[in-house]
């Protein structure tokens, strides 16, 4: 059991049966009445984020997270196989729960898999992954009066908005948080 006044960014709960992640929290003291904890919660199962207030002092459950690494092999049809690092064990996991994930994943790239007491959640991706270009437009000299973009359309699929110097076969550091450029490679 945790204290909600312990709350962390990251932290992972267990509230009503279901799994989440604190993705952002306050302590709020109003003048009249008692204090209390307002969260953003990710449920990690569905995906779906639900803001929740919690009273000073309540306890909830602490879900014990695992994390392994494993390796995305292929896609076939709506599946997508990973394979266990160190176990060489195989399983599958649907589009619907990769939606955001989908957008970064390469074959043989290796991700760490969430579960929790062997119910497997999704996976954690690396803060920045390495894409290349297979399609832009050229872009246009003098056009560059301040912080000027063209879109590039990536090789998993991803559009993402780049500076105009950058050209098809160009490798970029994209940020899976956000599906932000960041640099070339």
């Amino acid at each position: 059991m945790i204290n909600v006044n312990d709350f962390k960014t990251g932290l992972t709960v267990e509230v009503d049966g279901d799994i989440f992640t604190v993705l952002d929290f306050q302590h709020v003291k109003p003048g009249k009445g008692a204090a209390f904890v307002r969260s953003k919660l990710k449920n990690l199962r569905n995906g779906n984020t639900v803001e929740r207030t919690f009273r000073a002092g309540e306890t909830i459950g602490r879900a014990q997270i695992e994390n392994r690494g494993v390796s995305y092999l292929y896609a076939s049809a709506d599946d997508h196989t990973f394979m266990d690092n160190e176990t060489y064990d195989q399983f599958t996991l649907s589009s619907d729960q990769l939606k955001w994930e989908l957008n970064f994943l390469k074959e043989n790239m290796n991700v760490n898999i969430i579960s929790y007491n062997g119910e497997i959640l999704g996976i954690n991706l690396p803060t920045s992954v390495e894409l290349k270009v297979i399609e832009t437009e050229p872009g246009i000299k003098g056009n560059t009066a301040t912080g000027a973009t063209k879109n590039a359309k990536l090789e998993t699929g991803l559009n993402v908005q780049v500076p105009l110097f950058i050209n098809q076969d160009d490798v970029l550091l994209i940020d899976t948080r956000d599906g932000k450029y960041m640099s070339r490679a």
